[in-house]
């Protein structure tokens, strides 16, 4: 190990302290200058009214988080299921991959706000309709990075199991797959904050309300109520959402690849 560079342990401890330093800064930043400016609660809330409305009405947001929440992951799965499926197929056959993947850049262009009510007004049930156009966001980076990493195999490798007359389901199973795994990973990192962003956008175009709302109608609703703590609180739950989903699957990739893959070596993290 290079004596320039700091043990593992502080290396960790500095990749949480540096960043979560950086948001004490703007949050107390945030705090001054609405309480030295004076500036109304219903323009923009400081961060102890917007604390104070988390903890006062937890039981609503909490309640719509998990709605949206569970959009989003019932979206991010069957975006890894198709998307997987997908990918498997292109692999087969160059022919077939082209014919087929400038639709799936299609669907990933197109603006969701422009399909999502046609979605919605073709299928009947409302919460299949928003998982739907979530996992339409999600899918494009499932496929296009599985793809590559069928693709991405040591020439050396197929090479040898061509000449140990391997069948294309142990070429497959033994060589692909695991050589895709790193790419597939990644793509999962991207694909959990699209089905995010996804679920909030289709909800934003359904306009669902009542019980089952989650959290981008209570957004609509406190906007148009100019209930401003709200809308930030449900601003923050959604952030703190994306972050805890994009950490679980970096430590998904971590727990996946640590023992053999170099992207998450000791060396390599250093």
């Amino acid at each position: 190990m290079n004596d320039a560079e700091p043990p593992d342990g502080i290396a960790r401890g500095f990749r949480v302290a540096a960043p979560a330093l950086v948001g004490v800064i703007a949050v107390g930043l945030w705090q001054w200058l609405v309480v030295a400016n004076d500036v109304p609660v219903w323009l923009v809330p400081s961060p102890a009214v917007v604390l104070r409305t988390l903890v006062d009405e937890r039981a609503l947001l909490l309640d719509s988080l998990g709605v949206t929440l569970g959009i989003a992951l019932t979206a991010l799965a069957l975006a890894v299921v198709v998307g997987v499926a997908i990918a498997l197929v292109f692999v087969q056959s160059r022919v077939i991959e082209m014919s087929l993947f400038p639709y799936a850049v299609l669907l990933q262009v197109t603006p969701l706000v422009a399909i999502a009510p046609l979605v919605i007004i073709w299928v009947g049930d409302t919460r299949v309709a928003l998982v739907l156009c979530a996992a339409v966001v999600a899918l494009f980076p499932i496929v296009s990075n599985t793809t590559l990493g069928l693709r991405s195999v040591d020439p050396g490798l197929l090479d040898l199991f061509r000449m140990s007359r391997a069948s294309r389901w142990q070429v497959l199973w033994r060589l692909r797959l695991p050589s895709a795994l790193p790419y597939f990973l990644g793509g999962l990192r991207i694909a959990s904050g699209l089905a995010l962003i996804g679920a909030v956008v289709a909800e934003f175009v359904a306009g669902t309300g009542g019980a089952g709302a989650g959290l981008a109608y209570q957004i609509l609703l406190a906007g148009i109520q100019l209930n401003m703590p709200r809308l930030f609180a449900s601003l923050v739950l959604i952030a703190l959402a994306g972050i805890a989903l994009f950490a679980a699957t970096v430590a998904l990739s971590r727990a996946a690849l640590r023992r053999w893959h170099e992207s998450e070596t000791s060396d390599a993290v250093r």
